[in-house]
């Protein structure tokens, strides 16, 4: 019996990348899970193809978090497909990179709708059903820039340290009621953002972490999957890195 057997959660941007790997590892680990998408479809499909291919329970649900109605829809389509909502991880995000004086307004907004805004709703939506059984697990997928800064990302470091507040601030309101919450701040991890990064730019970074090597989304949801099983019980309002020492 997996340590998250019986407990529904979902994922948002579960699609590909971090959010892929979260939806896998919880759903190894024996929970019925919804994958998030908003333009990723057939990525998702697979997703949930290779969740119930190894005899676990998964739905898609297509739908922008970062609008209200949404971010609203998707967490009652997952409560109803599941039979309940015990976990969620707000992992849903975008990058628009580009120095301050060259970022637009609509680059700006996009990111934090999505980042930030988006985990807001989906949390506010989340809690209703979590209140009522006085139990649940909320993890929210920050990034080490939020603590650092990082040029050229003004707007998703802005958005990744509001995360942080954010994730503080409703642990201390939920925690009578048996909720935790908590966030999880990756480095460079090898998806298709760092990928795309040049060869130079690699070797730069790698010089950086004492680990001396790029995290896998596998990591990182090891330790999504650590937060949201019973040993976590006693850990709300941290934040947990996943950056091989990064921000050391």
């Amino acid at each position: 019996m997996g340590s998250l057997e019986g407990r529904r959660a979902l994922v948002t941007g579960a699609s590909r990348g971090i959010g892929r790997a979260v939806a896998l590892r919880l759903a190894a680990d024996g929970a019925a899970v919804a994958v998030n998408y908003h333009t990723g479809e057939a990525e998702a499909a697979e997703v949930v193809a290779a969740i119930t291919g190894a005899g676990g329970t998964a739905v898609s649900i297509g739908g922008d978090v970062s609008d209200a109605a949404g971010a609203a829809a998707t967490v009652a389509t997952a409560q109803e497909a599941l039979g309940g909502l015990d976990i969620l991880v707000n992992n849903a995000g975008i990058t628009r990179d580009n120095l301050v004086l060259r970022l637009s307004e609509e680059d700006w907004d996009a990111v934090l709708d999505v980042n930030l805004k988006g985990a807001f709703l989906c949390t506010k939506a989340a809690l209703r059903p979590m209140l009522r059984q006085r139990s649940g697990r909320i993890i929210n997928m920050t990034s080490v820039v939020a603590g650092t800064g990082n040029p050229g990302q003004a707007n998703y470091a802005a958005a990744k340290a509001g995360l942080i507040g954010l994730t503080k601030t409703v642990a201390r309101e939920v925690a009578s009621r048996g909720i935790t919450v908590n966030a999880v701040a990756p480095g460079f991890i090898s998806t298709r953002m760092v990928e795309a990064i040049t060869e130079e730019q690699r070797g730069l970074v790698l010089g950086r972490i004492p680990l001396a090597r790029f995290g896998t989304p596998e990591d990182v949801a090891a330790c999504v999957a650590f937060l949201a099983g019973d040993d976590a019980g006693y850990i709300t309002g941290q934040v947990l890195g996943v950056d091989g020492g990064l921000s050391l």
